[in-house]
């Protein structure tokens, strides 16, 4: 455990720990965030490890809870410009800790808080912990990159909010002095968070190249409509950085009537392929040719189209080919024209009298790629309550699976990494494959979904079981077919179905990243009784895992009855549960993939014969079960037997509270 770790560096500089080659040490400098990343400058890690972010409650010998965020592991050795992205958004200007953390277990998961502090600790040198501070403007970031643009829109890259509000872009007009004239156009509200590829619709078209001026600008009245300029700038004025000046970027522009294609290797199931950037000045298609183009196979050579596509720039599209790839070879990316506006692919319909390709004085505008026929496989980073994960897309050439492994792979760890398997998946395109873990994880971590193979043809994932004799992963130029994602597990709950006198509910584990609460809910909670279905809470827990946690009820189960056990925030810091009494304005549950964090568990009361809660029905299934839960972390109540579930408001009034949270919060 941590203690005193406040000036542990000594007499370095504020912002840097100065260690020899072989020891741990960390540069971090000052600088403006939306709340959602920091950058560490640099980091040394003699032996691997990751860095972790604390705020300043580290001072006050909050060890575990001033955690803020963690990298993905590191190997051993010196690296640059780490972007870590912070688990808890932070809200208002910090001294925030830069701090370099050992992986004890070997495991390459950064299990500090989840062990209570027992693995994965600090680095230290001559006995003090190595870190550094940095004063982090808690406002806005973002990024654009030059580009072509037909005067109507512009695509900025990346966008990072503290509070949530807009992109406003400026002419050049903005260096003279002209706030308001300047103005060209504004994206629609942008919720707090990251935000990428955000289009911005121009009101004033450009009509020649430019310097524009992308503008991170608040939503000060909180009504979700930009009016800056209406109001004269009294409202919804710009982010401002450390030095008060407007947080923007910026990016040179042209005006082109060219169309430009980018699509690069990669491999694919045969059934789609992505091209990474398409510029169609006049809107249409991205129509994927195979080879066969080069003899003059001008219609035969058509492999799939996009959909019809808006006049601008456009990235990561995704193109599901109608005659799907059987071998490798070249596919050839090619800008086609809508020369009817019908938003419709005709060219070879119209045997090239429509929606011809874009040309580029005199030549087709495309560009090839080799495509390997193998798989492909696509996450991004998501919030679980450590149960499942949801993968974005998955391309397989012959079936199989996409099986989850967590960052130990990369140590040589092939089997023990294993976490969670999808359902066999038939060749093809599948979106949004869930996957339940074969056990709960407890800490954010950097998972690796793969794409694996069904060797043996019996639908059955069996690569662990066969020790790598069957299922193996597809591969592609020698590598395993794989993606990374970040995935953020701000707490976990397991309950157990147990027996007793309904005074007392045990909940099995609880882990708890930022301290908070257990709450016991009774059935009614499906029937939207959110505060009524309330039987009880526990005491404060601090931040980590605790395990066996008795609750005694308020107001006791007096019959056989499924009760959910629900994790609680301590939004107000005061380590009291503030819940009902604020109605839900205070320390609402913890919530990932958009549901709140629960368990159920079947309650037993010893002596009953009878069926339901006394102020409340119980949610028995016809067949017997009881077993209630929501472990896919959708919010969305299932039973475990596939039976529907009496009430269906749990979802929609969580939802709303912890909206109602988030509202009190910022009005705060």
């Amino acid at each position: 455990m941590l203690a005193g770790t406040a000036g542990a560096v000594g007499a370095t500089d504020a912002s840097t720990a100065i260690a020899q080659d072989d020891q741990a040490a960390v540069t971090f400098d000052a600088q403006t965030s939306g709340g959602s990343t920091v950058v560490v400058d640099e980091v040394t890690l003699p032996e691997g490890g990751f860095v972790t972010i604390h705020d300043s409650s580290l001072g006050d010998g909050e060890t575990l809870g001033s955690v803020v965020g963690s990298s993905a592991y590191l190997e051993s050795g010196t690296h640059e410009n780490v972007t870590v992205h912070l688990e808890k958004q932070i809200s208002a200007d910090d001294t925030l800790f830069a701090m370099p953390h050992t992986d004890s277990d070997d495991d390459r998961v950064y299990s500090f808080v989840s062990s209570n502090g027992e693995a994965d600790g600090p680095y230290t040198v001559d006995g003090d912990i190595v870190m550094a501070d940095a004063e982090v403007t808690v406002s806005a970031d973002l990024e654009m990159s030059e580009q072509p643009t037909t005067g109507d829109s512009v695509v900025v890259d990346r966008v990072e909010l503290a509070e949530g509000g807009f992109v406003t872009v400026h002419d050049s007009s903005i260096a003279d002095g002209a706030v308001f004239e300047s103005i060209r156009g504004t994206s629609d509200y942008l919720e707090a968070g990251v935000h990428e590829n955000v289009r911005v619709t121009l009101d004033e078209p450009l009509e020649g190249d430019e310097t524009v001026y992308p503008m991170a600008h608040r939503d000060s009245n909180d009504n979700e409509t930009y009016d800056f300029a209406t109001s004269e700038g009294a409202d919804d004025g710009p982010y401002a950085n450390a030095n008060g000046d407007p947080v923007m970027a910026p990016t040179d522009v042209t005006v082109s009537d060219d169309a430009t294609v980018s699509f690069a290797n990669q491999s694919s199931g045969g059934s789609s392929v992505v091209v990474d950037e398409v510029y169609v000045p006049e809107g249409g298609f991205v129509t994927m040719h195979d080879s066969t183009i080069a003899d003059g196979a001008v219609f035969e050579s058509i492999r799939g189209t996009s959909e019809y596509l808006e006049p601008g720039l456009h990235r990561d599209v995704v193109i599901r080919l109608d005659d799907e790839l059987e071998e490798d070879g070249a596919l050839f990316g090619m800008a086609h024209q809508d020369t009817n506006d019908n938003n419709k692919y005709d060219f070879p319909a119209s045997e090239g009298e429509e929606d011809g390709p874009y040309t580029t004085d005199g030549d087709i505008v495309m560009d090839d790629g080799d495509v390997t026929v193998s798989a492909a496989v696509s996450a991004s980073a998501q919030s679980s309550d450590g149960t499942t994960m949801t993968i974005d897309r998955v391309d397989l050439s012959e079936g199989g699976f996409v099986t989850v492994h967590d960052a130990s792979l990369f140590g040589g760890n092939v089997f023990g990494s294993v976490v969670g398997t999808s359902e066999y998946l038939e060749a093809g395109t599948h979106e949004d494959v869930e996957i339940t873990f074969d056990e709960r994880l407890t800490d954010s971590q950097t998972v690796v979904p793969m794409a694996h193979q069904d060797t043996n043809d019996n639908e059955a994932y069996d690569f662990a079981a066969s020790e790598g004799e069957d299922d193996g992963p597809y591969t592609a130029n020698g590598e395993a077919v794989v993606d990374t994602a970040k995935l953020t597990v701000p707490a976990t709950v397991d309950a157990m179905d147990q027996e007793g006198d309904g005074e007392t509910i045990t909940v099995e584990s609880v882990t708890l990243h930022d301290g908070g609460f257990v709450t016991v809910h009774d059935s009614t909670l499906a029937d939207g009784a959110v505060f009524d279905s309330v039987r009880g809470t526990s005491a404060y827990l601090g931040p980590g895992t605790h395990e066996d946690v008795e609750i005694t009820l308020d107001d006791p189960v007096t019959a056989d009855a499924d009760v959910f056990a629900m994790a609680h925030q301590d939004t107000d810091a005061d380590e009291e549960y503030d819940f009902l009494e604020s109605e839900g304005g205070a320390d609402g549950p913890y919530a990932a993939a958009g549901g709140p964090v629960m368990a159920s568990a079947s309650v037993t009361v010893e002596g009953d014969d009878t069926d339901g809660m006394d102020d409340g029905d119980s949610m028995d299934g016809e067949d017997g079960s009881n077993e209630m839960s929501d472990q896919d972390g959708d919010g969305e109540m299932a039973e475990e037997s596939g039976d529907s579930v009496p009430g269906f408001g749990i979802t929609a009034a969580l939802v709303a509270l912890l909206a109602a949270a988030a509202i009190a919060r910022r009005v705060d």
